[in-house]
């Protein structure tokens, strides 16, 4: 093997690490996770929060459904009230999303 080829195998991603990028770099997931971490949220809420289509949105909590990072819970009334909260595997993101944060407040300025 050449010192290039194994420069090459030395910086294969894990595909554990790049299948987590892939669902949080999904447009809004990041941004729906952070808004989830301040506790449960009704559906509205969370569209009125983001400035989000509810067709994006639903597709996109369907998605963190999937992952079992967001979990749905329809509360029985009229109409019928559908919130989402967090799983521990959710939460286990609040490190990572407040490194991001700490890391924009130094490091990203956002010209007007």
């Amino acid at each position: 093997m050449t010192m290039e080829a194994s420069r090459l195998e030395q910086k294969k991603i894990c595909p554990r690490f790049e299948r987590a990028l892939t669902i949080l770099n999904h447009r809004w997931n990041t941004l729906l996770i952070y808004q989830l971490l301040e506790g449960p949220k009704r559906f509205s809420a969370i569209k009125n929060q983001l400035g989000i289509s509810s067709r994006v949105l639903t597709e996109r909590l369907k998605e963190l459904e999937i992952e079992q990072i967001v979990t749905r819970t329809v509360i029985p009334s009229t109409p019928v009230v559908i919130e989402y909260e967090l799983t521990a595997k959710g939460h286990a993101l609040a490190p990572v999303l407040q490194a991001i944060e700490e890391w924009s407040s130094m490091w990203v300025n956002i010209e007007e």
